[in-house]
């Protein structure tokens, strides 16, 4: 927990079975519509111990552009709304459901604003486009060092990858990004998620529809290995979560979806729930 939180987190599980049931639910809510523009939004509580916290963030000047490509026709400007608002959304339904952490209405801020102290857990999106100023840097950096912690997301490639390193660079010197080892805490602290699972969460434009109407993964040449990586803390405590080469919002985005992979939805909620609950009691 972070020094200024106001709220202590109360972490209380249910079994980790209800996740399949929870997907397939979800899945099943809009009988073979593409669900993540039909429907009503949820309505969540705005006084709540966890609340989903998407950074806002300026794009690097060569990779601006006006519209993210945000769910149910919302738009907004720069890469960091990808996916918002229905992945915030589709993942806080599933963490009330799968836990007993007192969900909120998802919010998103820039690393500047003082809400940020008093949550433990943030998500950024498209990581290898933004373009965190000194005082940005600076702020991630105190953040991250009183007990917060960050997951990323959704970039891909070379280039994404380079910008990303060099950030977090400035934001934690003399750092290493790692890559996850299956043994880590994080990957047993409530679900367990197996060596296999160390794969690729595609987003919905690496999906087919094959000849027999199967849902079909399609990487594109050049795509690159999934990685599943962390950096850490003096006190070896994980503050950053990376998820390169891989999906994880596209899988929470589409969760009452038919047409995307349940299995991949599944086990993206297992990544996203794991984090949240290892931020809160490492």
């Amino acid at each position: 927990m972070l020094v200024r939180s106001r709220v202590p987190m109360r972490v209380s599980l249910v079994l980790g079975s209800l996740l399949l049931l929870v997907v397939a639910g979800l899945a099943q809510r809009y009988r073979g519509q593409p669900a993540q523009e039909e429907g009503p939004q949820p309505v969540f509580p705005t006084g709540a111990e966890f609340h989903f916290i998407r950074l806002e963030y300026t794009d690097l000047p060569e990779h601006h552009r006006f519209f993210g490509r945000a769910s149910r026709g919302a738009t907004g400007e720069g890469w960091w709304i990808v996916d918002w608002p229905d992945a915030d959304n589709h993942f806080t339904l599933g963490v009330g459901r799968l836990t007993r952490v007192d969900t909120g209405d998802p919010r998103h801020f820039r690393l500047t604003d003082d809400q940020l102290f008093d949550n433990p857990w943030v998500y950024a999106t498209q990581t290898g486009w933004w373009d965190l100023s000194d005082a940005e840097t600076a702020r991630l950096r105190e953040y991250l060092l009183r007990g917060g912690f960050l997951v990323v997301d959704d970039f891909w490639g070379a280039e994404a990858w380079e910008v990303f390193r060099r950030t977090m660079a400035r934001v934690l010197p003399g750092k290493p990004i790692t890559d996850l080892a299956h043994s880590d805490a994080v990957m047993h602290v409530l679900y367990d998620i197996e060596e296999k699972d160390l794969t690729f969460i595609p987003g919905t434009r690496h999906l087919r529809i094959g000849p027999d109407g199967s849902v079909v993964v399609q990487l594109p040449p050049g795509t690159g290995l999934p990685a599943w990586r962390a950096m850490y803390d003096d006190k070896d405590r994980m503050v950053v979560a990376v998820n390169y080469n891989t999906d994880v919002g596209d899988a929470w985005e589409y969760a009452d979806s038919p047409y995307y992979p349940e299995p991949m939805t599944a086990l993206a909620y297992r990544y996203g729930i794991n984090y949240i609950i290892y931020s809160m009691t490492h």
